[in-house]
């Protein structure tokens, strides 16, 4: 394999020279501008809640249609030198130059963010009259739909003294609690002994030596990994109650029933939706029991120890290295459609990628966009596993989503979390399936391993992520949880989850602190989207293998129009009904036949 020092590093010099260049100075003087004559339109028309709708009609529908566009247009421009500064805090939080950045950046946005509270306010104030100006406003015409939303949601508003106050505050708070967890997990490394030589390494490759083929490697590396969470626990325990305290204060004082309440909203469902999706993945986790046993008895073991979950089974290939996994993946995006293995080369080709896993580097893979040049990058640490080759097809397709809606108006763009994850599933659907197919009876096992163990993690442990949020967010509101706390939760949750089908002494009480997504302060409960991305994700490619090349046209459009308009609304078109239980425990049950095909091996 390709040594990580070796790997490539996203290039974003077509974005800016650098921090200090005349190109990103230029930019931000122009942001601040733009945010000035914004500050400056919204004072002059008194843009904020109304005790009345608006009579004048044509003059507010020039207003809004004015303010529309200056907010896409700042929009565009912010989220691209907030994607560059991002590159570099989350690829080495040594940085201080970036870090520093980074803080200016967020002062700018809490700026940002007040104007559009207010917005948000005064449109959320029209009521029925916000149809009569369409007449007089075609931009406002053209987002429409994201409008609607804005309408709606805007009841949830506090006083716009208070939104301003809250975004200052959350600086401070939620912002700070989130870097906190960032920084102390990505800078933490730990000795390993391997071949006789022992080496400070980075917590990223410690973890993923829980997919090392020698048992005495992963068992070590699970030990090491527990000893280091637990020399920062109570640092990173603080952030958690940070975060979570800000978000149940904030949903409180908006008048909502509760953070689950704001997340719901958020990602466009309702209870029913999400009542419906937990109850079939509970229902399917006898399935995944019976995989985790099977996996056990293949070890020759009574039941599998936390170490083992990630091991690999069968042999694809022990190996990759990045140019054989781009080169796969291209050909199977090809076999789908030319335009999206053509994408992904380019992609490839022009190093959107940050591959390798290295110290002070974030753990994980995300992708983001940056709107100004109609691109994106993709943070990896890729180690030459099929479970990494499929992480990047997995991040390739998020995008693609982004390439399809190329050329929209910022406040067009973008996704919910619940179907962020439609082209990503899809793209690691299409190389599954494909590495499936080749596959002599050994390659299967090893394939099926890696599907049922991604499927496992998505189901069951997502369940488990659910669960301890819930829980800790409960406590939350009486009082702070610690550490320690915080550990038994995650531990109930996981024997709650995984049942019989792993050995309750041999769990891991510190997923907490390692997943970067319950720090969030703008996304709580990010985990069952996870869930709802993957099974939508496996049902839509259901409809493909059932319409062939007509399905495409229709999928394209779907990822065009993710920006806007409810869930449910948005793939009804599609035959979809979300709030059916039996809906997701169809995408489910193709889980039934290929943990009895992977038993059977």
């Amino acid at each position: 394999m390709t040594t990580t020092t070796e790997l490539p590093r996203w290039d974003l010099s077509n974005v800016y020279s650098g921090f200090d260049a005349e190109d990103f100075k230029s930019d931000f003087e122009k942001v601040t501008g733009l945010i000035e004559t914004l500050e400056s339109i919204i004072e002059q028309n008194k843009i904020g809640r109304l005790d009345t709708p608006p009579t004048d009609f044509k003059g507010t529908a020039k207003v809004l249609d004015e303010l529309l566009n200056r907010f896409n247009e700042v929009h565009k421009l912010f989220g691209t030198m907030e994607a560059f500064v991002y590159s570099f805090v989350s690829t080495d939080s040594y940085n201080t130059a970036a870090a520093k950045k980074l803080s200016e950046i967020e002062m700018v946005e809490v700026r940002l963010r007040k104007l559009a509270t207010r917005f948000q306010a005064w449109i959320g104030s029209f009521g029925d009259t916000f149809y009569k100006m369409l007449d007089f406003a075609p931009v406002a015409t053209e987002h429409k739909l994201g409008l609607e939303e804005w309408i709606e949601q805007a009841k949830y508003l506090m006083d716009s003294k208070l939104e301003d106050l809250a975004a200052e505050l959350g600086l401070s708070g939620g912002s700070v609690m989130s870097k906190l967890q960032g920084t102390v997990t990505s800078q933490l490394k730990m000795p390993f002994e391997r071949d006789g030589e022992v080496k400070e390494l980075p917590m990223t490759i410690i973890r993923n030596l829980a997919m090392d083929p020698d048992e005495d490697i992963r068992k070590r590396a699970y030990e090491v990994e527990l000893k280091g969470w637990e020399s920062i626990k109570e640092s990173v325990a603080f952030a958690m109650n940070g975060v979570k305290g800000q978000g149940i204060t904030l949903a409180k004082w908006r008048g909502r029933d509760g953070v689950l309440h704001e997340a719901l909203d958020h990602n466009r469902i309702d209870r029913d939706t999400l009542n419906a999706l937990l109850e079939a993945m509970k229902d399917s986790f006898p399935t995944f029991r019976k995989y985790l046993k099977s996996k056990a008895k293949k070890l020759c073991k009574d039941k599998l120890p936390w170490w083992d979950l990630l091991a690999p089974m069968g042999k694809v290939k022990a190996k990759y290295t990045y140019e054989e996994a781009s080169d796969y993946i291209v050909e199977q995006f090809n076999k789908f459609t030319p335009e999206l293995g053509g994408f992904a080369r380019m992609a490839i080709d022009k190093n959107w990628i940050d591959v390798g896993p290295r110290d002070g580097k974030r753990g994980g893979a995300f992708c983001m966009g940056v709107p100004q040049v109609e691109e994106s990058r993709i943070l990896a640490n890729f180690d030459g596993t099929f479970e990494w080759l499929t992480t990047l097809a997995h991040e390739l397709g998020h995008a693609y989503h982004n390439f399809q809606q190329k050329g929209l108006p910022v406040l067009r763009r973008g996704a919910p979390m619940t179907i962020a994850e439609t082209a990503s599933n899809f793209c690691e659907t299409i190389v599954f399936n494909a590495a499936l197919n080749e596959a002599t009876p050994e390659q299967q096992l090893s394939i099926l391993e890696n599907q049922l163990t991604g499927a496992n993690q998505v189901i069951v442990d997502i369940y488990s992520r659910f669960i301890f949020e819930s829980e800790v967010i409960k406590r939350r509101e009486k009082s702070e949880v610690s550490a320690d706390e915080m550990c038994e939760i995650m531990l109930e949750a996981q024997k709650e989850a995984y049942g019989d089908g792993i050995d309750e002494n041999h769990l891991h009480p510190y997923m907490w602190l390692l997943k970067p997504h319950y720090y969030s302060s703008g996304a709580h409960f990010y985990n069952y989207p996870y869930a709802f991305g993957l099974l939508f994700g496996l049902g839509m490619y259901a409809i493909y293998q059932k319409e062939g090349d007509s399905f495409i046209p229709r999928y394209h459009g779907l990822l065009r129009s993710t920006g806007e308009g409810k869930v449910a609304d948005l793939v009804a078109k599609f035959g979809i009904d979300v709030r059916s239980k039996d809906f997701w425990a169809g995408s489910l049950k193709l889980y039934e036949g290929q943990v009895e095909k992977y038993a059977a091996l």
